[in-house]
């Protein structure tokens, strides 16, 4: 079992950035993917990026040259650093471990961005 915990969102102007925060409870060095992503009210939940074991990255396209996803194995913890904020980046964004078949989830940070 792992415990997920993001931290990071808040409200921010358009334009601006943001860096979130996902630590797990334990080593995050055994899974095999982290990944971020996000949600708004009446919307499905969203892919925004993935970092694999061996800390290859993927974006979705919404966000690709804006955002960077990063780890720190020493600190079991994920990092999304969001840049060039715009007020389609607003929701909550939630942290995913992945390891054989299981999945463990945050509870999420919200991100509002303000136009």
């Amino acid at each position: 079992q792992v415990q997920l915990v993001e931290s990071g969102g808040g409200l921010v102007q358009a334009g601006g950035s943001l860096r979130l925060s996902c630590a797990a409870s334990r080593s995050i060095f055994s899974m095999n993917y982290m990944s971020w992503y996000r949600q708004t009210p009446g919307k499905q939940r969203e892919w925004v990026a993935r970092i694999t074991s061996g800390e290859d990255t993927y974006y979705a396209d919404s966000v690709k040259g804006r955002f960077t996803i990063s780890r720190d194995d020493a600190k079991n913890t994920v990092y999304l650093q969001m840049n060039s904020l715009n007020s389609e980046d607003t929701g909550v964004y939630y942290c995913k471990a992945g390891r054989s078949s299981y999945t463990y989830w945050g509870q999420g940070t919200q991100v509002t961005v303000s136009s």
